[in-house]
């Protein structure tokens, strides 16, 4: 297991790359839309976020999403962020690894008894297999076995394809190799959106013995094939027991009270099956112990919970103070598992 700690050499190397592509004119945007919700002065939110970024590796992002605008120094402290989460990911993640997370078939083959679903890959001479599996399942869930963040991933309706060679050629021609079975969830979940598969991001640290939960957050979509921003999706962050802690928001500056198409309160929202998504983490954690800082996205399904894909880059969710009214962070409990 690596060392404690993430060093300065990895530190100082980011915070070099960061000040080569910074780019003044999008800080300054970030800025006015901090100035207008908080009522802070401009140049002095532009000088505290130059200064957050460089002395605290506070992303200019985490800034804005964190509302660290109206909080002290204290309170800021208590925040993890997408530079210090980034470090503890290329620290945590042996290199010769990754690829079992970067290659969405190779993830699908390294955890198939955690998939819960049916799936296939696209290949040359295998448009019978496709249509046998597509018109079996009905609808189908295709991806590009390298896309990130929502990036990649299509919904097809077997009723909508009448030539079975030509959609085979689609999908080969445009590298969306991997097919899989629609994820049925949980009643809870499809009561707040019954038109996406609404994921639970676990972020998790294994230590080579034990694993620890660090943060839980509930992403709900908008009726599209994913429930990222990108697609109009939001999250709110769940405690120990599975319960939103506030209505949900984006990183675009919208808050939900209520689900825009189900009118479901965000804050009334209970994760199902909070026992068992603890435990099913415990033990896709200890597939690849290789790669101990994960985001798991999970999807509680009827029967229990399913996974969805593993993150080595596991990113950040976090309070946000103007919503929740908490202004303390998950950063104490990251601290604690991985000593840093």
């Amino acid at each position: 297991m690596p060392s404690n700690g993430l060093g300065l050499k990895s530190r100082l190397g980011y915070l070099a790359e960061r000040a080569r592509r910074i780019n003044v004119g999008s800080v300054i945007e970030r800025a006015k839309k901090a100035s207008a919700q908080h009522g802070k002065a401009v140049p002095a939110v532009v000088v505290d976020m130059l200064w957050s970024a460089g002395r605290h590796n506070v992303g200019f992002q985490d800034y804005i999403d964190y509302d660290f605008a109206i909080l002290n120094r204290a309170e800021r402290a208590t925040y993890m962020t997408h530079p210090v989460s980034n470090q503890i990911s290329e620290r945590y993640a042996h290199p010769d690894f990754r690829h079992l997370f970067h290659d969405k078939i190779e993830f699908d083959e390294k955890f198939s008894e955690f998939l819960r679903r049916e799936w296939m890959v696209v290949k040359p001479g295998n448009a019978d297999e496709l249509r046998d599996f597509v018109q079996r399942q009905g609808t189908v869930i295709v991806k590009t076995p390298m896309g990130q963040a929502g990036s990649g991933v299509f919904r097809y309706h077997a009723a909508d394809i009448t030539d079975w060679e030509a959609f085979h050629a689609e999908l080969l021609g445009k590298g969306r190799l991997l097919v899989e079975e629609v994820i049925r969830q949980h009643p809870d979940l499809a009561a707040v959106c019954p038109g996406t598969v609404n994921t639970t991001r676990v972020t998790a640290f294994f230590d080579g013995e034990k694993t620890h939960i660090l943060a839980m957050a509930q992403k709900f979509g908008r009726g599209e094939v994913s429930d990222q921003m990108s697609f109009g999706g939001f999250y709110t962050m769940l405690d120990d027991d599975g319960h939103a802690v506030s209505a949900g928001y984006d990183s675009h500056g919208h808050v939900h009270e209520l689900h825009p198409d189900s009118g479901f309160r965000i804050a009334d929202f209970q994760l199902p099956l909070i026992d068992e998504v603890k435990a099913f983490v415990d033990q896709v954690a200890r597939v690849v112990p290789q790669v101990q800082y994960v985001g798991w996205d999970i999807v509680v399904g009827p029967d229990g919970p399913v996974l969805v894909e593993g993150n080595w880059g596991a990113g950040v969710y976090e309070n946000k103070p103007s919503v929740s009214g908490i202004r303390t962070g998950h950063k104490p409990r990251y601290q604690a598992a991985i000593k840093f």
